[in-house]
């Protein structure tokens, strides 16, 4: 129904059946247009375009992304180039001067989980990962932490990406200590999977991105942040003084918005192609609980051709999922091995069928240029 967003990336790869876009979505064919547009505006604005990007095009994707979510505060929204700036900022605004304690899940993103796994090696840094399987249990065992001890930095994501299993984290929200800060990993949820955060937008951080179900490619990540934060990162870069460049001397301030978690000089042009793929969505009547209804119906038809296909390996038995009518956008399965995986996917390349996988998971992705007949001819490649 929606391929006529896409006849670029499809036209490019007429022999490909594209199930990965659970990491490298296609994009819409208007961020071409808006790709150019950054072009000419630099052309147009040239030293002036720091002020054009801060005075028109952050404002333009703050209220966008305010929209998705349901945020009062959308002048909270910070931007980087990915999300590990963020993830160390957020890890820097902690006191390393006394005993650091995480509580974070065995299933977060590698940007978060490698981070935290090098300065869990440093004697004052400890972390706790409460595994996500099995996920019945999951929520009460992550809540009964949180009330173990006292915790400096709590991270989660609302959808694991090793699995696609959506986790409540309006409930951990509520139950979790007011002193520490609640970071919410959206990457792999945000334009896919339904968020509220108005109810809590007064105690969480939420970081995200455009590259994956944002369809605007890599290069834009975004941090919501509490209006109450005064947080004072070591990781800080010159956007956080933007207000006062022309300041002489040697004191380190910080804005009391959401630029207390700025960086540097970034480019903007992955900007321009979030803005212009979010106004497209919106203007085709995309919203996300549309998005995510129709991803749905392609996940039960895929479920269904592959019930009458019998394959070995792929199929529900080794399904991870625990409540499909709240689960991300991609269908993870647990195979044998890694090896089997791995060998798994290789020979489905060859055949035209792009999945992925991480480990022992298998994983497919599905998206707005995915129809019926995708649907069972990416079967019959497995």
């Amino acid at each position: 129904m929606y391929k006529h967003l896409y006849k670029r990336f499809i036209k490019a790869n007429p022999s490909h059946h594209h199930f990965a876009c659970h990491s490298h979505h296609y994009w819409p064919d208007i961020t071409r247009d808006a790709q150019l547009q950054y072009w000419d505006d630099t052309a147009k604005f040239v030293d002036d375009k720091w002020e054009h990007i801060f005075s028109v095009k952050v404002p333009q994707a703050q209220h966008l992304i305010a929209e998705v979510l349901n945020l009062g505060y959308p002048e909270q929204i910070v931007f980087a180039p990915n999300t590990h700036e963020f993830v160390f900022r957020l890890l820097s605004s902690l006191d390393w001067n006394q005993k650091v304690r995480i509580l974070t899940t065995d299933s977060e993103f590698y940007s978060f989980d490698r981070q935290i796994n090098r300065l869990s090696e440093l004697p004052h840094f400890e972390v706790v990962k409460i595994p996500t399987l099995p996920f019945d249990t999951f929520h009460e065992r992550f809540e009964q932490a949180m009330e173990s001890a006292d915790w400096n930095l709590i991270f989660v994501s609302h959808v694991f990406f090793n699995s696609g299993m959506v986790c409540d984290v309006e409930r951990l929200v509520k139950d979790a200590p007011s002193n520490c800060p609640f970071v919410i990993d959206g990457y792999h949820s945000f334009m896919a999977v339904p968020l509220n955060l108005n109810p809590i937008q007064d105690r969480v951080f939420y970081v995200a991105g455009s590259y994956k179900y944002a369809q605007g490619g890599e290069g834009c990540c975004f941090l919501y942040v509490p209006p109450s934060t005064r947080h004072r990162p070591l990781y800080t870069g010159w956007f956080a003084e933007l207000s006062k460049l022309s300041a002489i001397g040697d004191e380190v301030g910080y804005p009391t918005d959401a630029l207390q978690y700025a960086g540097s000089t970034m480019d903007f042009s992955a900007m321009y192609r979030l803005i212009a793929t979010l106004e497209k969505f919106r203007d085709e009547g995309l919203t996300v609980t549309k998005i995510h209804t129709l991803i749905q119906q392609n996940q039960h038809q895929f479920l269904a051709e592959l019930d009458r296909h019998h394959h070995p390996l792929v199929n529900r038995a080794n399904l991870l999922a625990f409540d499909l009518k709240n689960h991300g956008h991609f269908l993870t399965f647990n195979l044998p091995s890694s090896e089997a995986t791995s060998e798994l996917v290789q020979k489905m390349k060859t055949r035209g069928l792009v999945t992925d996988s991480r480990g022992s998971r298998l994983r497919f992705g599905f998206g707005l240029y995915h129809d019926f007949a995708d649907i069972k001819d990416a079967v019959v490649k497995i």
